[in-house]
């Protein structure tokens, strides 16, 4: 019975803790989101990705904090010099900082993520129909480069709505032909704002 009152004494203390969080001003908050998107060309068609972040309100107009997730790129097939090309797909692991200006509590915001993107999937680029072409064969893919998120929207305490552009550069790395390599994209997306307390 001892055991009972203290589950039931620690679950209550959990639930208090949980719906003081809830009642927060929202100066901290975690945010969880969904995007996706056009390519902006090349090797890819469209991406996909969900999006984790960390916000601490520096002021009631001003955030700062950590942004990760994972974006997935959908490949697309292309004819490159006369050559059939299978492009893969991959994705791309930002780790970068936030920051967030909201002119007003509730209504239209902007800010970035600046970072760099960590690339991953298949080694190579792509592959041709035709395994005699080495020199499309065995392009390796980047493994990353600088990353950049603007985004503008509107939130409220709850939510964000919001139009993006996402881009990981990588210079000339997996060009093939005349195909750049592309892990850049423009879309819509949203997110969830779970607070953390004071």
């Amino acid at each position: 019975m001892k055991t009972l009152k203290q589950l039931v004494l620690g679950l209550g203390i959990l639930v208090g803790g949980v719906a003081s969080a809830q009642s927060s001003d929202m100066t901290n908050m975690f945010k969880v989101g969904l995007n996706g998107g056009v390519s902006t060309g090349g090797n890819t068609a469209a991406n996909l990705g969900v999006d984790l972040s960390y916000q601490n309100l520096i002021t009631p107009g001003f955030g700062l904090g950590i942004a990760t997730g994972y974006n997935h790129y959908f490949a697309k097939d292309r004819t490159i010099n006369g050559v059939d090309v299978k492009n893969n797909d991959f994705g791309v692991i930002p780790v970068a900082a936030l920051f967030r200006i909201y002119p007003k509590q509730t209504g239209f915001y902007f800010g970035a993520d600046l970072g760099y993107g960590f690339i991953v999937g298949d080694d190579k680029v792509a592959s041709s129909t035709n395994p005699t072409n080495v020199a499309y064969n065995n392009v390796d893919r980047p493994d990353g480069g600088f990353y950049i998120k603007p985004e503008i929207g509107y939130h409220n305490r709850d939510w964000n709505f919001f139009v993006q552009y996402n881009k990981t550069f990588t210079g000339d790395k997996g060009q093939i032909g005349d195909q750049k390599y592309n892990a850049g994209a423009i879309g819509v997306g949203f997110g969830y704002n779970i607070p953390l307390g004071k």
